[in-house]
């Protein structure tokens, strides 16, 4: 009963959070949606008990992403006038209705097995050992790129 109203609610986050990213005219209002979008599917990821998911969208995208977009709001000059509709509001509403409605017939199309077992147990240790073990030197020229990229960024702002 717990469970099902934790998932109810986080996807109202979730989905309120989305539809706040398409309604919203100011650019920093829409940004702010999104995180809680992106916090939302964090929370059902804790339900899913994909810890390691769910840190991971809480790091990298509710963190790093989001203040990424924050940050290009605040530098982007003329950034009063909101966001304004294009010619493409058409040609986008019916792309998104035909992966809509693939999304349903996948959905209701596919044989899910659900069984009433135990949750799973927690991902993060193993993966981490995996992690800074066998895979050590690419964890580490990750980190080197997002440094120079990060500096690249700063380089090209700066007047």
């Amino acid at each position: 009963m717990v469970a099902a109203l934790a998932f109810w609610l986080l996807a109202a986050i979730t989905v309120m959070g989305a539809l706040a990213v398409l309604f919203f005219r100011d650019l920093f209002r829409a940004a702010m949606g999104l995180v809680f979008s992106f916090l939302g599917v964090a929370g059902l990821y804790f339900l899913l008990s994909a810890d390691f998911l769910a840190a991971a969208q809480i790091l990298i995208y509710a963190g790093a992403i989001a203040v990424l977009i924050v940050f290009g709001i605040m530098l982007t000059r003329e950034v009063q006038r909101g966001n304004p509709s294009n010619r493409m509001a058409i040609p986008a509403l019916v792309a998104s209705a035909l992966l809509f409605v693939a999304m349903v017939f996948v959905i209701t199309t596919t044989r899910w097995a659900i069984s009433p077992a135990a949750p799973a147990e927690p991902t993060t240790d193993a993966l981490a050992a995996v992690l800074f073990t066998t895979y050590v030197l690419p964890f580490e020229l990750a980190s080197v790129l997002l440094l120079v990229a990060i500096i690249g960024a700063i380089a090209l702002v700066r007047e």
